[in-house]
């Protein structure tokens, strides 16, 4: 079994910064794209940015206040986000493709339970 566990979200006013963190755990071969979702009450989950070996990508609402980076020997990803706004409220969800033992070759889809940021005008 693989586990997704994210921390670091909480409440900060508007300017603020934040840093989310999320491990993979578990019978983990390899980790291929991992990324961050947002939903806020009432939308639809959305992409805020994700990460392989080669390259990064964001949502254009993030872009120069988020950076992603990952530490492949722990498994984990990291989400640092500065100049904090209102909108950006949402719960914040931890996404990964990983092959395990029981999925090779193929890449399963892993999700973690979401953590919480609150941003205060």
């Amino acid at each position: 079994q693989v586990q997704l566990v994210e921390s670091g979200g909480g409440l900060v006013q508007a300017g603020g910064s934040l840093r989310l963190s999320c491990v993979a755990s578990g019978s983990i071969i390899s980790i291929n794209a991992m990324g961050w979702y947002r939903q806020a009450p009432g939308k639809q989950r959305e992409l805020v940015a994700t990460i392989t070996t080669r390259d990064t990508n964001y949502d254009d609402s993030v872009k120069g206040r988020f950076t992603i980076s990952r530490d492949n020997a722990k498994n984990t990803v990291y989400l640092q986000m500065n100049s904090l706004k209102p909108e950006d409220t949402a719960v914040y969800y931890c996404n990964a493709l990983i092959v395990t033992p029981a999925s090779r070759p193929i890449r399963d889809n892993y999700w973690g339970q979401g953590t919480q940021v609150t941003v205060s005008s």
